[in-house]
């Protein structure tokens, strides 16, 4: 046992080393340098972001060997914000290693709290302690880390700019009209109500006219997810009951929160998943939110068989399709 006591009392630690910037001058100026430098450096990140963002081109692509074919905005876009990040992290780790207080303190284990006296004591020291990491006397860090970290933040603003411009009326009209017929995308082949079984899915768009050119745009506002119940899986009124067709119920792909692709349907409970932010609907319920952000049901479309035995659009969308994030007071569906 006196062993083990002498041991842990004397436990022969390496004498401490100091560091060349605690004795000398010059080298403290330069390591305060080479901190500031790399602040300076995610600063400039921070800017080419922002940059690449606003200036460049989003369909340019450049060809690398191993990566393939990468979008020019995207790839500047990433590496400025790495380099905006890894910098500050860089200069930090600097900064604690060659600038901050180094030198060694030994304390005594005590057992739980603490007197007061004591306690007050740590407070104060810890005021003490902040003051000598040396932000208040090294004005050159103070700044460039002012700068570093005050940029930084102004990249995730910027992007946000991908949730709009607001849409305005854009989501109000889709190519949907009473007697357009629904086909398979992206084969185009009409369906009948005999091509789907019990549980089975399928995205549709509406048929357009002959030599109609089919734009990206159209494609995302018009795309409907078509599904086929039991009739008596319904929970519908009767107004939205006439809707479907022999069990078949379809609804817009675009999920009414952020505009997402609502694609993913689990068959037992009958719910399609927005895989963005979660908004569940209820399919039996026409498509009624019941978790998640969105703030108002999938749009129907109404249902109806032409002559031919095909399956057309009884009516266009009765509201608009797409995000109502700028829309709250919308609720029905």
């Amino acid at each position: 046992m006196s062993n083990q006591i002498e041991r842990f009392e004397d436990p022969g630690l390496p004498e401490h080393i100091h560091r060349n910037a605690d004795a000398d001058p010059l080298a403290e100026k330069r390591a305060e340098k080479q901190v500031a430098i790399l602040f300076l450096l995610s600063a400039l990140g921070t800017v080419l972001t922002i940059a690449s963002y606003i200036f460049m081109k989003s369909d340019q692509y450049v060809y690398f060997p191993v990566m393939g074919s990468t979008n020019v905005q995207q790839l500047f876009i990433g590496l400025g914000l790495t380099l905006a990040t890894l910098c500050i992290g860089l200069g930090a780790i600097q900064w604690a290693k060659k600038l901050m207080p180094d030198q060694e303190v030994i304390a005594e284990r005590h057992e739980f709290r603490s007197e007061e006296v004591d306690r007050e004591e740590l407070v104060a020291t810890f005021h003490d302690r902040a003051g000598q990491a040396g932000i208040g006397r090294r004005p050159l860090i103070k700044r460039t880390l002012g700068l570093a970290v005050g940029l930084v933040g102004l990249s995730p603003l910027v992007l946000l700019r991908d949730t709009g411009p607001l849409p305005g009326k854009f989501f109000e009209t889709t190519n949907w009209a009473a007697g357009t017929r629904l086909v398979l995308d992206p084969a185009g082949t009409p369906i009948k109500p005999e091509d789907l079984e019990v549980g089975a899915v399928a995205q549709v768009l509406p048929e357009l006219p002959a030599g109609t050119p089919r734009t990206l745009e159209n494609i995302g506002k018009d795309a409907v997810l078509l599904i086929r119940l039991r009739p008596e899986d319904f929970n519908l009124d009767p107004e939205r009951l006439s809707w479907t067709y022999q069990g078949i119920i379809a609804f817009s792909k675009i999920c009414t929160h952020m505009g997402c692709a609502v694609a993913l349907y689990e068959q037992q409970t009958h719910h399609l998943l927005c895989p963005c932010h979660q908004s569940t609907f209820d399919v039996t319920r026409a498509a009624k939110v019941i978790f998640g952000p969105a703030a108002r049901p999938l749009p129907q479309l109404a249902l109806m068989v032409n002559a031919d035995g095909y399956l057309t659009a009884k009516q266009p969308f009765s509201v608009p399709v797409g995000p109502s994030f700028w829309e709250r007071n919308s609720a029905n569906g």
